[in-house]
């Protein structure tokens, strides 16, 4: 899978399984509403870019408002994947501005989107990303936000417990179990609260191990 599948083939077996994951989301209980939800991977080199882009589409398309925020620097898809300019977090965060000055229109109704950027930033702390959402937890029902792999990037961890709670991405037949677990032990050990794992790509009627 290579496209935005949820809008190019609604009624595919894999779109129900993305809508499958938005209503296991609905259903997790924790102590705060859900309203941030920060996706990650293991290491470099997967698609799970595609799989957030794919997630925020059934959400808008079953009628939630979603918002879309890119945070992989090094390797931003998000603008690619939805058409619009690369411009956003990172300059926001190297200005001080307003975050949703950045936002873009997508071809989804429902669904907005804030690119990566191209400025040179890092992410400097969990707390001074979930201020620059603040101002955007009123005006939408869901803010997806495509978090680095975790074994990629210093700033996965501070995306990440930024978030309400956090997605781990596995691909299916490419990362081994030792770096899923790893990634997982570091989640953890940064306090970010993981809703669950996702296995993209996987082979139908295959066996697979649990992390745990």
């Amino acid at each position: 899978m290579t496209d935005l599948i949820a809008i190019r083939d609604p009624k595919s077996p894999i779109v129900a399984s993305y809508r499958t994951v938005c209503a296991g989301l609905h259903r997790t209980k924790t102590d705060a509403p859900l309203k941030i939800i920060g996706i990650t991977g293991v290491a470099f080199g997967t698609a799970k870019s595609v799989a957030v882009a794919n997630l925020a589409v059934v959400m808008a398309q079953a009628g939630k408002k979603t918002l879309l925020v890119d945070a992989c620097f090094a390797n931003p898809q998000q603008h690619e994947l939805f058409a619009v300019k690369n411009e956003g977090l990172s300059e926001c965060i190297a200005a001080g501005g307003d975050l949703g000055a950045f936002r873009q229109g997508t071809s989804q109704s429902g669904l907005d989107i804030v690119a990566a950027g191209t400025a040179a930033v890092c992410i400097a702390s969990a707390e001074k990303l979930r201020e620059m959402l603040a101002g955007l937890e009123q005006e939408y029902d869901a803010i997806l936000l495509d978090v680095p792999a975790v074994l990629e990037s210093a700033d996965a961890l501070s995306v990440a417990v930024a978030s309400d709670g956090a997605l781990l991405v596995v691909e299916s037949g490419v990362e081994k179990p030792g770096d899923a677990r790893l990634a997982k032990k570091r989640l953890l050990q940064a306090k970010a609260q993981i809703l669950g794992c996702v296995l993209n790509n996987a082979e139908v009627g295959k066996g697979y191990e649990l992390i745990n």
